[in-house]
C-alpha cells in the first residue's frame, strides 16, 4: 500500500485489491477515508473474486471484484465537476 502511494489521494479513499497468488487468497485494503465500510462488504467481494478465480473465470472475477469496489466508492465519494483520477489503474505485479 505504502509502495504505491495510495495513502496519497486527497480524500485518503485509495484502495487496492491484493491477489496474493502464491497464497491463494485476495485481500482489499482500503485507506483511513474509507473506514465507514464494513470489513464484511469487503470481505464480501474478496470471496465472489475468489468464487470465479476456482472456476477459472479468471478476468470475470477480477472485473466484478473491481466493478464491486468502484460501487462502494461511488456510494461514499459520489463523482464532483473537478474529479480527477489521482492513482493508475493499471495492475501491478509485485
Amino acid at each position: 500500500f505504502s509502495l504505491l502511494r495510495l495513502w496519497d489521494t486527497d480524500a485518503r479513499n485509495g484502495v487496492l485489491i491484493y491477489l496474493l497468488l502464491a497464497d491463494r487468497d485476495i485481500e482489499i485494503v482500503a485507506d483511513r477515508g474509507l473506514n465507514m465500510v464494513q470489513a464484511a462488504e469487503w470481505e464480501t467481494i474478496c470471496r465472489r473474486i475468489e468464487q470465479a478465480l476456482r472456476r477459472r473465470d479468471f478476468e470475470q472475477g477480477v472485473v466484478e471484484g473491481i466493478e464491486a469496489v468502484s460501487r462502494v466508492l461511488a456510494e461514499h465519494f459520489p463523482r464532483r465537476a473537478g474529479d480527477r483520477n489521482e492513482l493508475p489503474d493499471r495492475p501491478v505485479t509485485l
